[in-house]
């Protein structure tokens, strides 16, 4: 058993840069490199991608980054972790082991892992009573939408990924594992633990380190309130997480690259996107972290250290994602002298185009792009002596409809401000109609969900 793993976080999301991964990979001396491409919203947009075609459904970055860094991670004993495979894991297993094939890689093993789809098991689980009720809302009447649901994945320990080191994986590559089991597994993995009471302040260790890095560059100054101070972030490096057997560890990045590590960087991270901080509930257990302890142990270098922990909870979030009507969206812009006042009567115009054409939404919504877009309510009302003083000023039109052909109204209405806006009107690009996929987050036992691993041999 090693005493100390060293863990790359390869990628913090669908789109991120692949070059500090590479980097990583080069000269990180990693036993594995981890990638989290997924967010709530990708799987129903990865289902969507099927139902279109049916080889399609994984993230196409997840095959791409394997593909081309599968050589050198052979040569330097690199495993590579992923849970890029969305909808369609098999697919892009298959895509891989081909990508392996084709550079000469053969005897490559691909592990598969399975069982977070539960889109044909809904109807099992209503005729089992299980409530589905929204965490969001409140709301338990899902029978309205079961007609609608174009997804529905369980967020699922790294039960899968240890199964698929142990088979001997060179690569790995899941669909709806929560973000920190790509971190979780190799530990796991490598480390030997048990599911048992012995075992448990090790996983919620795993599952905080893996937070922690999980975002890749928002840990090493990305994100950051203080990015002024955060050197080169063009060139940012990547976090390594460097695990100990005694569940510390030291979070740091390569020399020379770009960003920072430090207490606050960590802290910034640790905080993202969590509720209680007493209870950060994971598949594969639930961290205290208010229970740890940060030293800056060296330039770029955090230990964290100290983590407790409770069991892995038994009820498990199930992600439905169902089709919700469709959005319209136009935009235009419009110069100083009196911007504002340019921009305000374009909003007029357009609702008194909306009123001639009949539109049918649910919600009509403008944005004054550089005076309210961002904070929305909470920005001060606008006073026009000063918002005319602009050298420009944006309207941004969204609404929501039922149908297609609807939401196509605002782009027709936007273009009729050409004639009918103030002078000096400009546009962007005209916007086509877009689905709405909505979520419907919900809470189900564990007994309902079975990872299935398999190998591939390239």
């Amino acid at each position: 058993m090693k005493k100390v793993v060293r863990l790359g976080a390869g990628s913090g999301f669908w789109g991120d840069a692949m070059d500090p991964a590479v980097e990583l990979l080069e000269r990180g001396e990693l036993d594995y490199l981890c990638f989290d491409f997924l967010a709530e919203l990708t799987m129903a947009l990865l289902q969507r991608q099927q139902l279109k075609n049916p080889q399609m459904g994984y993230v196409p970055d997840a095959v791409t980054y394997m593909n081309a860094m599968l050589k050198t991670a052979r040569d330097r004993g690199t495993k590579l972790i992923s849970n890029g495979g969305g909808v369609n894991p098999r697919a892009a297993a298959e895509r891989i082991a081909e990508g392996a094939r084709a550079a000469g890689l053969q005897g490559t093993r691909i592990a598969l892992v399975e069982g977070d789809d539960l889109l044909h098991k809904l109807d099992d689980l209503i005729a089992q009573r299980v409530p589905m009720v929204n965490m969001d809302t409140g709301d338990s009447d899902f029978a309205a939408i079961r007609s609608r649901v174009v997804s529905a994945n369980v967020y699922t320990d790294s039960t899968g990924i240890v199964e698929g080191l142990a088979g001997g994986a060179d690569v790995v590559i899941a669909g709806r594992v929560s973000d920190n089991a790509v971190y979780v597994g190799p530990l796991a993995h490598e480390f030997g633990w048990a599911r048992d009471a012995a075992h448990v302040n090790r996983f919620a260790s795993a599952v905080t380190l893996g937070h922690i890095v999980e975002c890749a560059a928002a840990c090493t100054g990305g994100m950051s309130s203080r990015f002024a101070e955060m050197p080169n972030m063009g060139r940012v490096g990547f976090p390594i997480v460097e695990f100990s057997a005694d569940g510390s560890a030291e979070v740091t990045k390569l020399a020379g690259t770009g960003g920072r590590v430090d207490l606050f960087t960590i802290k910034e991270h640790l905080v993202y996107e969590i509720a209680d901080p007493r209870s950060y509930l994971m598949p594969d257990a639930v961290a205290d972290f208010t229970s740890l302890k940060l030293e800056q142990a060296g330039e770029d270098r955090v230990r964290v250290s100290g983590i407790t922990g409770r069991p892995a909870p038994d009820m498990l979030k199930l992600v439905v994602g169902y089709q919700d009507g469709w959005i319209g969206e136009s935009m235009a812009f419009f110069p100083w002298p009196n911007a504002f006042d340019r921009a305000v009567k374009a909003r007029q115009t357009m609702l008194e185009r909306f009123e001639r054409m009949g539109l049918e939404a649910s919600q009509v919504h403008f944005d004054f792009i550089g005076v309210n877009m961002l904070h929305g309510p909470g920005a001060p009302k606008p006073d026009p002596a000063v918002a005319n003083q602009l050298p420009e000023v944006g309207l941004r039109c969204a609404v929501r409809t039922r149908t297609a052909e609807e939401a196509d109204k605002v782009r027709r209405a936007g273009s009729h401000l050409w004639i009918m806006g103030p002078g000096g009107t400009s546009f962007g690009t005209p916007m086509k109609p877009r689905p709405v996929i909505s979520l419907w987050p919900t809470l189900i036992p564990r007994s309902f969900v079975e990872q299935k691993t398999e190998i591939l041999v390239s």
